[in-house]
């Protein structure tokens, strides 16, 4: 209920202090979810959340009330103050995990159960990003850039030597975030779509692998024995997020690359195309391990043929949404 709140609270609000209050009413409820295993990972996890989230609050109302000194302005549209926008673009980077501020996020994640991980992936990124496009016109374009290539070079290179899934997943979100962030200052709607996009995606895959207990790349490999269909369409989902035509995550990457061409950017559309490829690396080695291969040595984890667990609807929903959008992109070309 407070997450939901203080997403609503933050999403709806004109005042910086309303904004401010929602995000910390959002941060105060994750906590106890990120440290309810009460096991010392988790309740590191839990530390390491609350430090850096109260830092990005507290930078987030320092930038609001510097920009309320100089124009008397507290509305979250009138952001006109120079110092005040990179504090704001500041703050905003370090509460989405954005290069050079993601290093705690992979970290958090991995302390975190499966569906704990999924709200802080999905929901908790929610308001920032809100923040961040009701702020656009402020922002300066060249910070907004770099960050976001470096986040989307940084999110695919880290991902490659990680065996732990939630790790593998953290450095997805955070190349996923560039590509939301280079478009920002040039089409809002379209990082909207993008980021409602990844969060239909990321779901179906943590759901997926809450379901099928999959913590690493060693225990992928034999959940295969487990439910048969679900991890033959968990790589494709797999493969979906990694943004693979004709599957639904190409439909953000084709509309961004196209975006930024109409824009005269076609070097920084080329390179952020180039980086994503580091990503497929990575995504098609986790598609691989969940379907193709036997591992290759002796496995210590119990393997288990067929067992009774049943796949819930949404689960089947969120994978059906995540593989076959892509033939409503006609429809979203017609309304915009």
């Amino acid at each position: 209920m407070s997450l939901l709140l203080g997403t609503t609270i933050t999403i709806s609000s004109n005042h910086w202090m309303m904004a401010w209050t929602g995000l910390e009413i959002n941060t105060l409820a994750i906590i106890p979810l990120i440290s309810k295993s009460h096991h010392p990972r988790a309740i590191e996890a839990a530390t390491k959340y609350f430090l850096t989230q109260a830092a990005a609050s507290a930078l987030l109302l320092f930038s609001s009330m510097t920009n309320a000194w100089f124009t008397g302005q507290w509305d979250i549209t009138q952001l006109t103050h120079p110092t005040s926008c990179l504090l704001l673009t500041t703050a905003v980077s370090i509460k989405l995990g954005l290069t050079p501020f993601h290093f705690w996020f992979p970290e958090v994640l991995q302390g975190s159960s499966m569906t704990t991980g999924l709200l802080l992936a999905t929901l908790m990124k929610f308001p920032p990003t809100a923040l961040l496009v009701l702020t656009s016109p402020s922002l300066n374009p060249t910070l907004l850039t770099t960050m976001a290539i470096a986040s989307a070079a940084l999110g695919g290179w880290m991902g490659l030597n990680q065996t732990q899934v939630r790790k593998i997943l953290a450095f997805s979100s955070i190349s996923h975030l560039g590509w939301m962030t280079i478009i920002l200052l040039y089409n809002p709607k379209l990082t909207l779509l993008t980021f409602y996009l990844y969060c239909l995606m990321t779901s179906a895959i943590f759901l997926a692998l809450n379901t099928t207990k999959i913590t690493n790349l060693a225990t992928m490999m034999t959940a295969w024995t487990k439910i048969p269909p679900l991890a033959a369409t968990l790589m494709l989902a797999l493969l979906s997020l990694a943004g693979l035509p004709p599957l639904t995550g190409f439909l953000p990457k084709w509309l961004i690359i196209q975006e930024l061409t109409k824009q005269e950017m076609t070097s920084v559309a080329t390179t952020i195309a180039l980086l994503s490829l580091l990503g497929l690396f990575f995504y098609l080695r986790l598609a691989y391990c969940a379907t193709i291969t036997l591992p290759p040595n002796s496995s210590n984890h119990m393997k288990q043929w067929q067992t009774n667990k049943s796949v819930r609807i949404p689960i089947t929903t969120l994978i059906c949404l995540s593989i076959m959008l892509l033939p409503l992109s006609p429809m979203i070309f017609a309304t915009t």
